[in-house]
């Protein structure tokens, strides 16, 4: 087996709004094995602020992994400390190399046309563009959608929501928000006071990740469900895992691939969750079409404890890699067309 990696800079429609600011372009690598006339690839995406590596520390861990593999030599574990997207993006291409290096990772009604129910997302910005965003997702068909707060004046975002249940009620339009930890902990509690008044499923990581006894209280005392999102990011053995989970005791948990440490590393977050009776969901984390095809597959796999999953950020890049997925109706398919790989040299 041969294997190589090679850089893709990947371009968004729209400039697109995050608490960590307005994002044009995000990089991937893909971890590429060639094997006879079989090529199989794992997709390498991180979040620059939020996932633990840099992109000088993606591609010298790469480029060992690829050594290691070129060589035949063990791969030292040490390669993927603190670098949970290469950890996915070797997981990813040696199960693509497994199942005939056909982007065919898991057999399931995924890949046979059965549909993943998934979010809307609507990213941040100025009230008028929101607003924009959420006509659109709706006319679209979606009855999930996923709100990205905590980066306009709070007054703005709870008008939105207030326009938003004046013409939707709770059973026809669930609401998610997640305000990547932008709150205060002096004024969280009564902002969840005023977001509850609209009929909030849940809010995703309320303030700053690292503060579980503050977590815990604000759980403690909640109108609105919580969920911990970047609370998961560097905690990696399982007992790291039952102590925050222990000691925060969200309502659920989200699940990231390229962040927690691939596959493997959230199939034992869900067992823990499972365990204490914690909810979850899965997530893509801004990868293209490649890794997101990967974690629906899997998604696909499992005994879900939620319907909808987030997992439409493909149609979000104009020089994507062509791929079978498509979205209709506010799920997300697996179709009849082929990949086309060209952009990444294979």
């Amino acid at each position: 087996m041969e294997a190589s990696y090679i850089k893709h800079t990947l371009q968004f429609h729209s400039p697109s709004g995050t608490s960590r600011g307005i994002l044009k372009t995000k990089d991937s690598w893909f971890l590429i094995l060639k094997d006879d006339d079989h090529v199989a690839v794992g997709e390498c995406s991180i979040i620059e602020g939020l996932n633990p590596e840099t992109a000088e520390i993606v591609e010298e861990r790469l480029t060992l992994l690829c050594t290691y593999i070129n060589q035949d030599k063990p791969i030292a574990p040490s390669i993927f400390d603190n670098a949970p997207s290469v950890r996915f993006a070797y997981e990813m291409a040696l199960q693509d190399h497994r199942t005939g290096s056909k982007r065919e990772l898991y057999s399931n009604n995924f890949l046979n046309g059965e549909g993943i129910p998934i979010n809307g997302l609507i990213w941040m910005g100025e009230a008028t563009y929101m607003l924009k965003q959420i006509g659109e997702k709706l006319t679209e068909g979606y009855d999930c959608l996923k709100l990205k707060i905590a980066a306009i004046d709070f007054e703005s975002e709870i008008s939105l929501l207030k326009k938003i249940r004046e013409e939707y009620r709770y059973d026809n339009l669930e609401i998610r928000l997640d305000a990547n930890g932008g709150f205060s902990n002096n004024e969280v509690q009564a902002r969840l006071q005023r977001l509850s008044e609209y009929n909030i499923h849940s809010i995703e990581q309320p303030i700053r990740q690292g503060q579980w006894n503050d977590m815990a209280k604000l759980l403690y005392n909640t109108p609105i469900p919580i969920a911990l999102d970047e609370e998961l990011i560097g905690i990696d053995s399982i007992e790291q895992k039952k102590v925050l989970l222990d000691t925060i005791s969200p309502d659920y948990i989200i699940l990231k691939p390229s962040l927690v440490g691939g596959l493997e590393k959230s199939n034992e977050w869900i067992t823990l969750a499972n365990e204490r009776n914690i909810k979850w969901w899965v997530t893509s984390a801004l990868e293209s079409n490649i890794g997101l095809s990967a974690i629906s597959q899997w998604t696909a796999s499992l005994d879900l404890t939620m319907k909808y999953q987030g997992l439409g950020t493909g149609q979000l890049y104009s020089n994507n890699i062509t791929s079978p997925l498509y979205i209709k109706e506010g799920q997300l398919f697996h179709g009849e067309k082929n990949w086309d790989l060209n952009l990444i040299g294979c």
